[in-house]
């Protein structure tokens, strides 16, 4: 609301201004937080008219010389209630007055006490810092002294636009008492009346608030049997989530708190309630890096209210709360939970912690993954980060997007959707954490509006072209249904245009899962070659090396290898020199100045302890246009076991990539003994090398420049062959020796997976066209 800073005005026109409307701010302390006309009246809820008042500001109000003012709703007699003591920060203050009736319950001890019967669906209320009467119909809502006013029903005047109509049952009152917009359409709503006195029980808490209980930062500042009120946001089949309506106006705390119950909740969204509890942290799935979510375990409740407006969401984005767009914890080390600091406004693990529990709305939510099996998929504010040529967000260095946000189905049925997508609607709801993410839990879901992203296809490769793609096929196994070898004979055949050679990865043995000793994979590779021919593409030769059962990682007693496909109708052939096996080394010889490997295909180093549990280095010698191509395909060391990006210790630890740093410096050595022999030699390295262009691990097989990373080579929007969690990532890499890279090639990483909810593999495949 709005008060008059004017002074000096003579006694001899105060009638006159009065009615004059010189707008200033809005009210720096005590607001009208509720009104109540149908006391006493048939049906109504309590025996007595009421206002409620309430103090948003941060140190008590003396209220002694003010008064509550009411006419009707085209009235210019106002009646006045004189009122005396204080009100203290984030309380109420009751004004009883008069009653229509007996019917009802009494009002909680008055504050103050009028003679003025209210109506119950019309009229004009005015608090002021006098006692002195207005004595104007209309105009009145911004004139001298008064602090606050509201209009509701069919009243003639009021801040704004009037404020809905209330009845014997429904009070007018904030939706959030910390709010004054000087609208009182936009800051009331009609609901079931909550009087509240200087004590505490009405609409604003008073006693223990869910901001004491969360505190600032990620543990909670009070634990054990506690006593808080809110309003009831959301449930699911085990809980609810409650807010203060009386938020403080601090960032750093959350005004929202998770309640378990031991069965299905008995409370209504809306329902203004008190709750007793335990308050605990729960570390979600029982992980060891996940944060907690702060958690009161249910004991008992009483019901102060029933059909409130729900505390206004929080905005995030545009217009609102804008979240760190690189940082995801630069104030810590180790353990976020114990370190002492906590910086919403820079980090972002520490912004999404401090919406903990409360209501959410991301501004123009932009879908950045896509649906995954669980039903659950991230989002981030419209305009956030580098996003994709596609409607992604890019990972970068020292940039993981903490502004994502993953969007779960617990309280409703989500969507299906595509990167790219977006909503017809605000994407709203209650923030908690699972899995490793920070989740936004909507009640309901807005229609989904396409990107209209469709699948890419490819160059075919032209005259004098070889084309060399590599493909995770992700655990390809007879037991697969049909549809996953024509789905991915498909993307070889038409989306990447049949390329002479593909180094495919996660081929698993005759039997899959099975664990009985079987390791041959002829069955699985003859069930896609045939589905290649029936998509109308050309003739494919395979070769690979059986692994030791149960020595390469993987799903148990799959066996995943790498497989080198090839066509041979366009001229590239392979050069078979045999005696590799699965623990046999392959090695480079010098034969007059031409380098050759030992056996082909072999397997590089295959016992050297940094390819334990992992794939080991397929290598093969092809030719093409007369000359030797060495091609060596990788799988390396997964990202099983590393901590996640928005988890409990910071920065994430990551034991996993040690093996990778090794098998990429075995990889790159590799190719130095090839170079070793002919500096000019062309070789191409390639497959899921687990590992950011920007990693060490990429680093360390490039080496001193003699091999180019051709990701690298990608404008920053191109830059990803992988989406997780909303992360477009590069993990799949195609790397060409120096003079390889030196000739003309056309590079291609081909989108037909990772970015949509149907999948036939969750990596992308990617080819490089060579001339030489």
């Amino acid at each position: 609301m709005r008060r008059n800073v004017l002074a000096g005005l003579a006694v001899g026109v105060l009638a006159a201004t009065l009615c004059a409307a010189p707008a200033a701010a809005a009210s720096p302390d005590v607001v009208i937080s509720e009104i109540y006309g149908g006391g006493g009246n048939a049906g109504a809820t309590y025996r007595n008219d009421f206002v409620e008042l309430y103090n948003r500001s941060s140190a008590s109000v003396s209220l002694t010389g003010w008064s509550v003012q009411y006419a009707s709703a085209s009235g210019s007699t106002w009646s006045v209630t004189s009122l005396s003591g204080s009100i203290a920060p984030g309380g109420s203050y009751l004004v009883k007055l008069a009653s229509g009736g007996s019917t009802g319950a009494a009002l909680p001890t008055a504050d103050a006490t009028g003679t003025t019967n209210m109506s119950a669906t019309s009229g004009k209320v005015a608090l002021r810092t006098t006692t002195t009467a207005l004595t104007c119909s209309t105009s009145c809502a911004f004139v001298s002294g008064n602090r606050d006013f509201v209009g509701y029903g069919s009243a003639n005047d009021a801040e704004g636009t009037r404020a809905p109509g209330g009845s014997n049952t429904a009070s007018v009152a904030r939706t959030n008492p910390a709010v004054d917009s000087d609208n009182n359409a936009a800051d009331f709503a009609a609901g079931s009346p909550t009087p509240s006195n200087t004590s505490g029980t009405g609409s604003c808490p008073t006693g223990t608030r869910i901001r004491d209980i969360q505190g600032a930062g990620h543990l909670a500042a009070l634990t054990g049997t506690r006593t808080t009120r809110g309003i009831v946001t959301a449930k699911s089949t085990a809980g609810f989530w409650l807010q203060d309506p009386c938020p403080d106006g601090s960032d750093a705390t959350s005004e929202g708190l998770y309640v378990s119950t031991s069965g299905s909740p008995t409370v209504s969204v809306g329902d203004d309630v008190s709750v007793t509890g335990s308050v605990s942290e729960v570390r979600p799935g029982g992980a060891a890096t996940n944060l907690t979510v702060t958690t009161m375990a249910y004991s008992s409740k009483s019901t102060l209210g029933t059909g409130k407006p729900l505390p206004a969401a929080t905005v995030v984005g545009s217009g609102g709360r804008v979240p760190p767009g690189a940082v995801i914890e630069d104030d810590a080390t180790g353990n976020v939970e114990t370190s002492g600091t906590f910086d919403p406004a820079s980090d972002g693990l520490d912004f999404w912690e401090s919406l903990e529990g409360m209501r959410v709305q991301i501004a123009s939510a932009a879908v950045v993954g896509p649906t995954n099996s669980y039903g659950e998929f991230p989002v981030v504010p419209g305009g956030s980060g580098v996003r994709s040529t596609r409607g992604g967000i890019v990972t970068q260095s020292g940039d993981f997007n903490p502004e994502r946000v993953m969007v779960g189905d617990t309280l409703a049925t989500a969507p299906t959707v595509t990167v790219g997508d977006t909503f017809g609607a605000a994407l709203t709801g209650v923030l908690s954490y699972d899995f490793g993410d920070y989740f936004l839990l909507p009640s309901s879901f807005p229609s989904r509006v396409s990107g209209g992203l469709t699948a890419e296809t490819t160059t075919a490769a032209g005259s004098g072209q070889l084309a060399v793609a590599t493909f995770n096929v992700q655990n390809l196994d007879p037991t697969d249904p049909q549809s996953k070898f024509d789905a991915l004979a498909g993307q070889i055949v038409t989306n990447l245009r049949s390329p002479d050679l593909v180094a495919l990865e996660e081929v698993q043995d005759n039997n899959g899962a099975t664990d009985n000793g079987v390791v041959a994979c002829d069955q699985t590779m003859s069930k896609l070659i045939s589905a290649i021919s029936a998509k109308g593409g050309p003739s494919y030769a395979y070769r690979q090396i059986n692994p030791t059962n149960d020595a390469d990682g993987g799903e148990p007693g799959g066996n995943i290898r790498q497989v080198f496909l090839f066509r041979t109708d366009r001229g590239l052939s392979f050069t078979d020199r045999p005696g590799g096996t699965a623990t046999a080394a392959t090695t480079v010889t010098n034969a007059g100045g031409v380098p050759q490997l030992s056996y082909s295909p072999g397997r590089v180093q295959p016992a050297d302890s940094a390819f334990n549990t992992s794939r080991k280095p397929l290598a093969g010698e092809f030719r093409w246009n007369n000359r030797p191509l060495f091609v060596i395909a990788n799988h390396f060391n997964s990202k099983g076991g590393d901590d996640p990006l928005m988890g409990r210790y910071q920065p994430p630890s990551a034991p996993s990539e040690t093996q990778r740093h090794q098998q990429a410096t075995i990889v790159n050595s590799f190719v130095d003994s090839i170079r070793a022999v002919d500096p000019n030699a062309a070789i191409v390295v390639l497959g899921d090398i687990n590992d950011y262009d920007f990693s060490r691990t990429a680093d360390l097989l490039v080496g001193s420049g003699e091999l180019v990373d051709l990701p690298r080579t990608l404008p920053v929007a191109e830059r990803y062959t992988y989406v997780y969690e909303g992360n477009s990532q590069v993990l799949d890499h195609i790397l060409l020796s120096s003079w390889l890279a030196a000739q003309p090639y056309v590079y291609d990483v081909v989108h037909v997976n990772s970015e949509f909810p149907t999948q036939v593999s969750d990596h992308e495949p990617q080819v490089v066209r060579l001339t030489f």
